[in-house]
């Protein structure tokens, strides 16, 4: 059945000429009088491609629907982020170009909602937020805690975080998966 593009949104997998397109942005426009026009960039779910589409309001896909399993993060290796299914104990690659962005917040041997279509593994899905351990942080000058000052701090997954001056090395840190930004300290 077929989904008229208004009905679209951010995060949604269309089929388009027989490919998976993952709804990146969304944007419906109307301009003034005009009709109304919908500004969408996807991204290829196989290969990582991405586009950019403009639709109209009478624009129709096949939207794809999607299994979600709890699947542990294994490691990395020269085929990509290497999975394991909780139930079958299957392991699967996740190329780089598909979870790459995702995977700094993701320490091996968590477990993950991985997303499915016919069992062909698309992606990661994660969590609001996460809490990392701060591997390495640079350490504060008195006088420049007055102000919001930030620092960078390498958490425990290699990813660099901006934090601020009072996190030192050891601290765990809460961080929002959405933007990448510092939300606090965690006892």
């Amino acid at each position: 059945m077929a989904t008229r593009a208004t009905e679209l949104r951010k995060g949604t997998v269309i089929n388009d000429n027989g490919q998976l397109w993952l709804i990146v942005e969304y944007m419906h426009h109307t301009p003034g009088n005009l009709r109304a026009v919908i500004h969408t960039k996807l991204r290829n779910v196989t290969t990582g491609a991405t586009k950019e589409m403009r639709l109209g309001s009478s624009d129709a896909f096949e939207v794809a629907y999607l299994d979600r399993k709890k699947c542990e993060y294994l490691y990395k290796d020269s085929t990509g982020y290497i999975f394991m299914d909780q139930e079958s104990f299957e392991q699967f690659p996740l190329s780089a170009e598909l979870v790459e962005d995702k995977m700094g917040f993701v320490r091996e041997n968590t477990v993950v909602e991985v997303t499915f279509h016919e069992n062909l593994a698309l992606g990661v899905e994660l969590p609001p937020s996460v809490t990392l351990k701060v591997i390495e942080a640079e350490f504060a000058v008195k006088g420049n805690t007055a102000t919001n000052v930030k620092k960078e701090a390498i958490v425990e997954t290699g990813m660099k975080v901006k934090v601020p001056l009072h996190i030192t090395a050891g601290d765990q840190i809460k961080i929002s998966t959405v933007d990448g930004e510092f939300q606090g300290r965690q006892n």
